[in-house]
Formats: C-alpha cells, sequence, structure tokens
C-alpha cells in the first residue's frame, strides 16, 4: 500500500484573505482540523486548528482589537508546505510527518490531490493489527504533564509551549486525574469570542447574611475559562499491557488524538498519534 490508498479526499481550501471565522466555520462544519490555503488557485499555504489557537490567545494589542471576522487567514497560515507524492510509501509518509513535526501533509502530482493526515495513518495500523504486535510501553510517552482544574487557558497553552507537547491531564484538588485538554479542543474553544479575546464565564459573588443564613447574591463577574471548563471528562484511558495497535483501533473509535495509558487508577503515560506513527517506520 502507499498514500494514495489510505489518504483523504475531498480536500478542503479556504482563500488567502477569506477571515479566521470563515476558517473556523468550515473545521466545525466538515469535522477537520486542517485547511489548504489558495490565492487564485495556487497552494500558497496551511492552516491548522493548532495555529488558530496559538496566534488568538497571544496577548498582542492587533489580536485583541481584530474580531475574528476581520482576521484574514494569511496572518496565521504557514507558508512552506510540505508535500508528497501519491506513490510515496505509508512509511515514508510517518516519517516525513514525524521530521517536520507536521500532522497533515498534501498529496500532490501536478495538482493537490489529497491530503494525508495522522489520522489516516493510524486508521491505517488498527485495520493492520496482525502486522502490529508493539507493546504500548515501547512507544508511549512516559512524562505526563498535568494542570490543576482550576488553571486558566493560558496557563494551559503556556505549559503546552513551554514542553512543547499537545496536550495536558487535569487534576483535582485531591491530585487524581479528571480530564484531558488537547490543542485540538482548545482551538475551537478560543474563537467563541468574535472580538478575538479569550473566552470568559460569569459567576456570581455571594456572601452570607448571617451565619447560617442565606447567601445574599452581590454581584456577577467574568473571569477567565478554567482547564475543567474545556477539558474532555471523564478519561478515557488504554491498560498499560494493550498493543499498539488496540491503541490505534480505540484512537479511530473514540475520533481523539491520544489516549492516557494506565496501570490501575495510577495514569503512567500517553500513547497518541505520534508515537503509534513510529511502529510504521
Amino acid at each position: 500500500m502507499n498514500v494514495a490508498d489510505i489518504m483523504s479526499s475531498p480536500v478542503y481550501v479556504v482563500n488567502v484573505d477569506e477571515p479566521v471565522s470563515h476558517a473556523r466555520k468550515l473545521m466545525l462544519k466538515y469535522k477537520i482540523s486542517t485547511l489548504l490555503v489558495l490565492n487564485e488557485g495556487k497552494m500558497v499555504g496551511i492552516v491548522t486548528q493548532s495555529d488558530l489557537s496559538n496566534r488568538l490567545a497571544q496577548a498582542e494589542p492587533l489580536w485583541r482589537r481584530r474580531p475574528i471576522d476581520q482576521i484574514p487567514i494569511k496572518l496565521l497560515m504557514t507558508e512552506s508546505v510540505i508535500t508528497i507524492y501519491p506513490e510515496a510509501s505509508i512509511s515514508q509518509a510517518a516519517a516525513l510527518m514525524l521530521e517536520n513535526g507536521v500532522h497533515n501533509i498534501p498529496v500532490v502530482k501536478n495538482d493537490i490531490v489529497g491530503i494525508v493526515t495522522r489520522t489516516d495513518i493510524v486508521r491505517y495500523i488498527a485495520e493492520h493489527s496482525e502486522e502490529m504486535d508493539t507493546k504500548i510501553p515501547k512507544l508511549m510517552t512516559e512524562d505526563v504533564v498535568s494542570v490543576h482544574r482550576h488553571h486558566t487557558i493560558n496557563h494551559v497553552i503556556e505549559e503546552m509551549n513551554k514542553n512543547e507537547i499537545q496536550r495536558v491531564i487535569v487534576k483535582d484538588d485531591a491530585g487524581k486525574p479528571v480530564g484531558i485538554i488537547s490543542r485540538r479542543s482548545l482551538a475551537l474553544t478560543l474563537l467563541t469570542d468574535n472580538e478575538g479575546k479569550l473566552s470568559t464565564k460569569s459567576i456570581k459573588l455571594a456572601r452570607k447574611s448571617s451565619p447560617g443564613g442565606q447567601k445574599t447574591f452581590r454581584y456577577v463577574k467574568e473571569v477567565p475559562l478554567t482547564a475543567e471548563d474545556v477539558m474532555v471528562s471523564p478519561i478515557i484511558s488504554i491498560d498499560v499491557n494493550k498493543k499498539i495497535s488496540d491503541a490505534a483501533k480505540q484512537l479511530i473509535e473514540e475520533e481523539i488524538t491520544a489516549l492516557p495509558v494506565s496501570d490501575g487508577e495510577e495514569i503512567v503515560g500517553i500513547i497518541s498519534r505520534t508515537d503509534i506513527m513510529k511502529s510504521v517506520l
């Protein structure tokens, strides 16, 4: 099998001058994470959900002032697009993604004929389980970064960027894992505010009129969203003794990008699409 056998088609595109809001709508409508950017029919860039979340979370006046329906996609896109030909092997596609840190590669033969994604490669592994007997501990990421459920979204993004990771585990006051946040889930959450600001929530602050008395609401305060507001919960995990192909199947079935690896009640690692792809190299 080669890239042409597993690639996704059609490829969804956006014009270089169209706004971020339009790109977000396309991602939501078609449940995709990547758009190719065209200028007069020619591919000039690529934009992902991670691009949207990272850039719009920056505290620069430019992003604070301009609504997302006025920010052109060309300001967020990646210009240097890596491509691959349809006859390339699946291992070549996986190696190219891992070496360049990209999640999607347009497939080109004179023109754009498709796009191969990490999900496409993981699906291939899931469907060829008889050839994949590698155990999860061999490829999983052991260093798990966690945040507290009350940490702000900005803090979550800072942790992801500082540690160069795609997801964090959310823990409660007792240190128990209660959820997971990925860049993918953050991307669309952060774009709900049409002013280009991070989303917020309103809370009512109250005081008791007397010991044991009824609470009297004083005022409503707008506060930033926290980790528990956007985390996926409960956590879907996989047993440490399972095979890589089992993890691949579960990722495809659950439509997620990574699984916490559990040993009893303890989270001992994370197995992601990136980790799973290494099994075909």
